[in-house]
């Protein structure tokens, strides 16, 4: 235990709040989902069994994505990984080459968009998975290096099914998900928006600019002070805020967001860090998750409005509180939050 303690104390220590994060640091993350994403066990699937055959290894049903506890976890920590290895070159090597070769291979690909075809899984992961794995379609394309651009190549069909299936979907949903965690609808449109702006997908952008607009313009004086509830890795209010940022012009975004939050006006608007009691409990260590998102959320406000800025000290305070947790040694947390400490760190 004082091992762990020690070693959480130096991570939070040393990683500044900077938008640059030590090459150190950098490879200690990197550590973080190579422990897991060819970790078949424990894991949590989801899936709906047909029949007795169905039931498999999660490694037969997802050669991809078996690894980190779940498919999701799975999926963004291969973004992580990815993420980091395009930021630090220095950090890549055969090895690691080698686990993503292994895990995004056009094969392993392939079986992961046959299970979207078995009857009733076709929703499965939706729409949380399928917008985590757009991102890493993203960093893939970013990549400048030979890998890069084969596992981009590789994994192209599978983003292709889940645009598609957001366009099939999204008229389909009556009403916005607004729990805090996995089905959350908004945070499920953002980075899926991304991609539609950087493939120049407009069925894609489309269809989510116009379910986004039906969900939440209309909305006003939401209760953030109902917030967090005792699972939740996502704030309902500040995904929403995070959606609407990226679909409305900035003048538009300002008079809704006045009308949405008017509190975060004010220069002493506060907001406490979600409280985490049992970080081997692996929904209420999601709080942890929260203070990631919500800090993500906040930089992302001050950076279309700057005369927030003080928000920034607000989501400055949500990642110094859960930083230090992402190497506590409990898998609960290990397996996904670096993946969420990493883009709140890079969103400042």
């Amino acid at each position: 235990m004082m091992k762990q303690l020690t070693v959480a104390f130096l991570f939070i220590t040393s990683i500044s709040l900077a938008q640059e994060i030590s090459l150190t640091e950098a490879k200690r993350l990197l550590g973080l989902p190579l422990k897991c994403v060819q970790k078949e066990y424990p894991n949590k699937l989801g899936q709906v069994l047909n029949e007795t055959g169905d039931l498999k290894s999660p490694a037969e049903l997802h050669p991809s994505f078996y690894g980190c506890f779940d498919w999701h976890s799975s999926v963004h920590g291969h973004w992580l990984m990815v993420k980091l290895l395009n930021k630090y070159p220095e950090l890549i090597t055969d090895s690691v080459l080698m686990v993503l070769q292994t895990n995004l291979s056009k094969d392993n690909i392939q079986k992961e968009i046959a299970y979207f075809g078995t009857k009733n899984n076709g929703s499965f992961e939706r729409t949380y998975g399928w917008n985590w794995l757009l991102k890493l379609q993203l960093e893939l394309e970013s990549w400048d290096h030979p890998v890069g651009r084969e596992l981009s190549s590789n994994l192209k069909p599978l983003s292709d099914l889940f645009c598609q299936k957001y366009i099939e979907f999204l008229p389909k949903l009556n009403y916005a998900i607004r729990s805090g965690d996995h089905i959350n609808t908004a945070f499920g449109l953002t980075f899926s928006y991304d991609y539609a702006i950087a493939h120049s997908n407009d069925s894609l952008k489309t269809v989510i600019e116009k379910r986004a607009r039906d969900f939440y313009f209309n909305d006003k004086n939401y209760p953030l002070h109902l917030e967090p509830s005792g699972y939740d890795f996502l704030s309902g209010g500040f995904e929403e805020i995070d959606i609407m940022r990226r679909i409305l012009s900035k003048d538009e975004f300002k008079s809704w967001l006045k009308r949405f939050a008017p509190q975060l006006f004010s220069k002493k608007f506060t907001l406490e860090p979600g409280k985490v009691s049992d970080r081997s409990d692996g929904h209420l260590v999601h709080l942890d998750g929260l203070n990631f998102s919500r800090a993500w959320c906040l930089y992302g406000i001050t950076k279309t409005l700057p005369e927030l800025a003080h928000l920034n000290k607000i989501a400055d305070q949500h990642i110094q509180t859960s930083l230090s947790n992402i190497v506590d040694g409990d898998y609960m947390g290990e397996h996904w939050l670096a993946s969420f400490a990493l883009l709140a760190l890079l969103s400042k």
